[in-house]
């Protein structure tokens, strides 16, 4: 094993196969963790992104709910701590056309909000499940999850 990490330090720059770099890579490679993250949705257009390592599920607005609403421009938001039921109310959205309600997808403690919607409510718009999260849900009942649409049946509902 020595013998080939001698020839490959000794191998010419340009040759890729061979560089130090890519030896090194391979060599200090970690194992790999297994985190499942599953993405649902509810009939009342909110995603839950679930992480199944923390337990932790990210809820947003589904790009099609922020488009039918318009320009986003307030966002009433749950608060940390509190305890919710699956489909219990969590909030509201406020568009220059409609307002809409926020439903919980899942059972849990609210452990964060986006304070940043309180100042940009327009994230919701731009980019509603990255920059634009609604709450990270603490789930009380992972199976949950499981109940949710899945992708193919909430692209069947909107259609």
């Amino acid at each position: 094993m020595q013998a080939i990490f001698r020839n490959a330090a000794r191998a010419r720059p340009s040759s890729l196969a061979f560089r130090t770099s890519n030896v090194n890579r391979v060599v200090r490679a970690t194992p790999s963790i297994r985190t499942l993250i599953t993405k649902r949705y509810t009939e009342e257009h909110e995603t839950i992104i679930f992480d199944d390592e923390t337990k932790v599920g990210t809820v947003t607005l589904t790009d099609y709910a922020q488009k039918t609403l318009g320009d986003v421009v307030f966002v009433e938001l749950p608060t940390p701590g509190s305890q919710l039921a699956q489909g219990d109310h969590i909030g509201a959205v406020e568009s220059v056309k409609a307002a809409s309600e926020i439903y919980s997808p899942v059972s849990g403690t609210v452990k964060e909000v986006n304070t940043a919607l309180a100042e940009q409510p327009g994230l919701l718009n731009k980019s509603p499940e990255q920059d634009g999260w609604l709450c990270k849900i603490e789930l009380s009942d992972p199976s949950e999850v499981e109940k949710l649409l899945e992708e193919e049946e909430y692209t069947k509902l909107i259609s």
